[in-house]
């Protein structure tokens, strides 16, 4: 059972029910979603939240193996692992599920508004209504709270109004709905019931609630978005007008001891700061001005200083380090808010700005607390549940696991790999039921439709106002009714939605259409769901194409509606005429080996083979050298003070000892061929070679630190880097007695042109390190030189320890670092940093007698990998996976995974959930029996080949080869399984002897002939 319908939770039901399981998703709301459906735009790709959201909805939806119980709580739990009894109450919805049919009548005809919780209280709803335009289930509640139905008259009788009952067409309408409540049998429980947005109503000073515009982020966020309250255009709520210029206040909520805030770091508001004032400007074009007043700029994740540093010198983001102490009117007729607050000099400075958000940070609300008592699990003095370094996704109930925001402040792609974690963990303890209780899904007969004529279907999508701002699309969908084999053209509010999918199915059974084009957004997220629904009417999956009129077409020609409406035509136009030479293909199935690889033997790499191996995966681990541990075995203590040596050992004797896992330590990956399924790779060890057979590859290689050329680094044996001088203390005490004061270097290496990218675990090391010599000899000083103090989370309660221990932070400028010199004080060999302080505006000169530098976690070695798997690098060299928020941890490449800091730099108890998501999605692929392989590839006609060897040359899938005829010599022959389609070979082909199928020549010349239609008529 998942409990909790955001994303996480949607992703736990996902992994679990692909993987041989059927899941319970008990939502507390009408619909699934959660608080990404809220949210406009995603860091750091500005990816629409919703565009790829709706897809994970849609089949979470209609999966035959998950189960959606809404409106719905957990009461009770009674059992233990394996054999729980949960009891769920489910509140009435007053709409038949099985018979609304989504009309929207019931709200058209309700009489009663109320404030909408979805758009944070900027419009009003009905009291009949559905959640959000893409909700899933798409069906409509009544909310008895608002319904003037439930409210009694003076005599105290119920029904006086009954405008929805009488006017669904459907019958829908059921008054007489009671709770229900239902005992579930299941073996593991994932919680993921996410956060609360902090009430900034405890801000006095800021006016929430007082002044019309003062908003929180969320709030802003629905008013970005194409289905928020004004419809995507940026607005101030007091009269609806353009904003010219828009603050944004930090730290809401958050790095606040006061009663009632937050002493953590909500770890998030940073970056959603900096998306909402690069989206606004989008919106609202170069003359709006944008200002973030903050703290610390906590731009930690994957690409996100990138991001910052975009922002700051590309879209013009003013960054002010300050914390606004008040926030004025400045007059009732403009509404206008003047900050005031104190420059790093000490100097006042005020500014007045038509709109402020309020970048609030997360929290657990009561009623998750609750169902925390409930369930005997335990929280940490935050209110988050309580987990370990070690175990990140376990509760302190067995069989009870936790992702997302519920264990503590997190993002979208974190969130979701702790989802995938907690789904391989409960998978691990239900091994033995896989299977037991799945339904397989049943299509219908694929119509025939090789010797009909064309029928095309045109489905024009809006996507809000992402399209349809820029685009006339009931233009283009009236044009596309001109068009040759067009059958029935139709357009939606968002073709992606549920709704809509029933809609398109109905439309071929209804039309006979035998091939379908969607103009909409990108196939690079949705192309999958379409072939599924076209499928589900019985068309081949094939017989459908894409026409991306918003990526390609709305998006980068926002100024120029005509024309994109003009080149909107043209997209779909050339579509068509690829459509009506659509041909129906078969995926090719083929058997697997069952057993997993995984490269790197680091605590990322361990973690992943021993819970393939829990789930009953037999499991190869190889590590390059001669122990198991990584860079792991360097670190004493997590941030938490669990003792890392300890679990490391721990954990190698339960691999070396575990029977379905074999170690190669010592060993080399020389060569990898194969595909999903089917990969044999030769592994070097003890100087002889072996082929292993494997279904799928988790690269788990790990990172390295930066050994430095400044600092005095390798020139003073006193400069150290990372955990060596806490080793030479701990090996050495009698050096701390001596030592009067030490000294630590942040973002040496990191966040520089060279690497533009901020280590993540850097700040909270040295911090840790600190408080620990503080601990030790209190009387030392330590000082901790930084340029923004990213103690994120939870670990920011360590920064406060460190400041109380009186531990000393001096900022600096990446202008003007500090310069180190050795030097002698009172006859004793010295450290002399001299560095300017920006508050005093002086240069400080600090004697020390040693200086710790937190260096860059960079990668090595990945090249050759990268080769091997056929998977791609980021700019900085880290391994680049397919989607930065839906799918952490998989490559583009199908059966390969990754984990750890060949990743991205990253904490213990991340490696660890990155692991076990690893893991999770690998056993997607292992536990199916066979492997699905997608039948566009290339195809040789072997009478026009000449066997020149352009195309085995040319494969960068090596997915070609030369094979020996008799008689005839050499010819090509493709190699399905490993053939991505990309055409290179085609393209090299000499002879025109390769032609790509779902990309035939006819199919691209009609395209190519379409496209200059347009063209030439002008």
């Amino acid at each position: 059972m998942v409990v909790g319908g955001g994303i996480a939770g949607v992703q736990a039901a996902l992994d679990l029910a692909n993987t041989g399981f059927f899941v319970y998703l008990v939502e507390h709301s009408a619909a699934i979603g959660g608080v990404m459906a809220q949210l406009d735009k995603t860091f750091p790709t500005n990816d629409c939240s919703m565009c790829i959201l709706s897809p994970k909805l849609v089949e979470c939806g209609r999966h035959l193996n998950i189960h959606l119980l809404t409106l719905a709580d957990v009461t009770a739990l009674e059992g233990e692992p394996g054999h729980f009894t949960v009891t769920v109450r489910q509140r009435p919805r007053y709409i038949d599920m099985d018979r609304c049919i989504a009309c929207g009548v019931c709200a058209e005809k309700c009489p009663y508004k109320a404030a909408d919780e979805f758009n944070e209280g900027l419009n009003q709803r009905k009291a009949a209504y559905v959640k959000y335009p893409q909700a899933v289930p798409l069906k409509y509640a009544i909310d008895p709270d608002r319904c003037i139905y439930f409210k009694p008259d003076k005599k105290g009788k119920i029904g006086r109004c009954g405008a929805c009952e009488k006017f669904c067409p459907a019958g829908a309408v059921n008054f007489l709905d009671v709770d229900q409540e239902q005992q579930i049998n299941v073996g593991a429980i994932i919680l993921a019931p996410g956060f609360k947005a902090f009430d900034p109503h405890l801000y006095e000073s800021y006016g929430y609630g007082r002044y019309k515009n003062v908003i929180t982020s969320l709030e802003f966020e629905r008013i970005l978005s194409a289905s928020g309250p004004y419809e995507g255009h940026l607005v101030r709520p007091s009269d609806h007008q353009p904003p010219r210029k828009i603050a944004w206040l930090q730290c809401v909520g958050s790095r606040d001891t006061r009663p009632g805030a937050h002493g953590y770091c909500s770890g998030v508001c940073c970056m959603y700061a900096i998306k909402e004032a690069v989206i606004a400007k989008e919106h609202a074009g170069a003359d709006l001005e944008t200002a973030i007043f903050f703290m610390d700029m906590r731009t930690y994740g994957k690409d996100f200083e990138r991001y910052y540093q975009r922002a700051r010198n590309e879209a013009g983001v003013r960054f002010i380090r300050s914390r606004i102490h008040s926030l004025t009117l400045t007059d009732e007729a403009s509404q206008a808010l003047r900050l005031e607050w104190v420059q790093e000099n000490g100097d006042k400075a005020s500014e007045v700005f038509d709109l402020v958000v309020l970048s609030v940070g997360l929290e657990i609300g009561d009623n998750l607390r609750g169902l925390a008592e409930k369930l005997g699990v335990a929280l940490d003095a935050d209110g988050f549940v309580e987990t370990g370094s070690f175990t990140p996704v376990a509760t302190s109930q067995p069989g009870i696991y936790v992702c997302g925001a519920m264990s503590g402040p997190k993002d979208i792609p974190y969130a979701v790999m702790e989802a995938s974690a907690a789904s391989a963990a409960s998978a691990s303890l239900l091994s033995p039921a896989r299977g037991t209780l799945v339904q397989e899904k049943v299509y219908p007969p694929e119509a025939p439709v090789e010797d009909q004529e064309p029928r095309i279907g045109v489905f024009v999508c809006h996507c809000g106002i992402n399209i349809a701002g820029v685009v006339d699309v009931p233009a283009v969908r009236e044009y596309a009714r001109t068009l040759p084999h067009v059958a029935y053209v139709a357009d939606n509010l968002f073709t992606c939605s549920e709704d809509t999918q029933k809609l398109i199915v109905e439309a071929i059974k209804e039309n006979n259409l035998n091939r379908v084009v969607v103009a909409a957004c990108t196939p690079r997220t949705h192309e999958p769901l379409f072939q599924e629904t076209i499928r589900s009417a019985g068309l081949n999956p094939y017989l459908f194409e894409f026409a991306n009129i918003r990526d390609q077409d709305s998006w980068v020609h926002q100024q120029e509606p005509e024309r994109a409406t003009e080149k909107a035509k043209d997209l779909v136009r050339m579509a068509t005429a690829k459509a009506a030479l659509l041909e129906p293909l078969q995926p090719v199935h083929l058997d697997i080996s069952q057993n997993a690889l995984v490269i790197g033997g680091g605590l990322a790499g361990m973690t992943a083979a021993l819970n393939l191996a829990e789930q009953g995966l037999f499991t190869y681990l190889i590590e390059q050298k001669d122990e198991l541990g990584g860079h792991a075995r360097k670190v004493g203590h997590t941030w938490k003070g669990e003792d890392v040596g300890a679990y490391i050992h721990d954990l190698s004797q339960r691999l070396l000892s575990h029977e379905r896992v074999e170690v190669l330590t010592g060993a080399e990956l020389i060569q990898v061929s194969g595909f999903v399924g089917n990969f044999e790779s030769t592994v070097r060890s003890g100087g002889s070679e072996r082929q292993l057979q494997h279904g799928v590859a988790i690269l788990a290689t790990g990172a390295h630190s930066l050994k430095p050329s400044e600092y005095l680094y390798g020139q003073n044996d006193r400069v150290t880097r990372w955990h060596d001088l806490e080793k030479r203390f701990i090996e050495q005490p009698r050096l701390l007695e001596e030592a009067e004061a030490v000294a630590f270097i942040q973002c040496v290496g990191s966040r520089e042109p060279q690497r533009p990218y901020c280590s993540k675990i850097c700040c909270t090391s040295s911090v840790a390190q600190a408080i620990a010599l503080k601990k030790r000899k209190p009387e030392l000083q330590v000082y901790i030189l930084y340029r923004d103090l990213r103690t994120y989370g939870p670990r920011e309660h360590l920064y406060r320890q460190a400041r109380e221990l009186g531990v000393l932070f001096i900022r600096y400028h990446q202008e003007e670092k500090p310069a180190v010199e050795s030097t002698m004080i009172n006859g004793r060999e010295k450290l002399l940093i001299t560095v300017k302080d920006h508050i005093l505006d002086h240069y400080l000169k600090i004697p020390v007698d040693y200086l710790n530098l937190a260096t860059a976690i960079i990668p090595r070695g990945l090249d050759t990998l990268a080769k091997f798997f056929k998977v791609p690098l980021n700019d900085d060299g880290f391994f680049l996976e397919a989607h930065m928020k839906l799918r952490p941890v998989d490559f583009a490449t199908d059966g390969v995974f990754v984990c750890g800091l060949a990743h991205y730099p990253k904490p213990i108890e991340e490696s660890i959930a990155q692991a076990q998501a690893a893991a999770a999605r690998a056993a997607s692929v292992l536990t199916r029996g066979f492997v699905e392989v997608e039948p566009i590839v290339s195809a040789v006609d072997a009478y026009l080949c000449i066997g020149c060897g352009l195309c085995e040359a040319s494969c960068p899938f090596a997915a070609i080869r030369l094979i020996q005829v008799p008689g005839k010599g050499y010819r090509a022959e493709n190699i399905t399984a490993s053939c991505k389609g990309c055409g290179v070979c085609a393209a090299a082909c000499p002879q025109r002897a390769i032609d790509m199928i779902h990309f035939r020549d006819r199919q691209i010349m009609a395209v190519i002939h379409a496209g200059g239609q347009q063209a030439q008529a002008k």
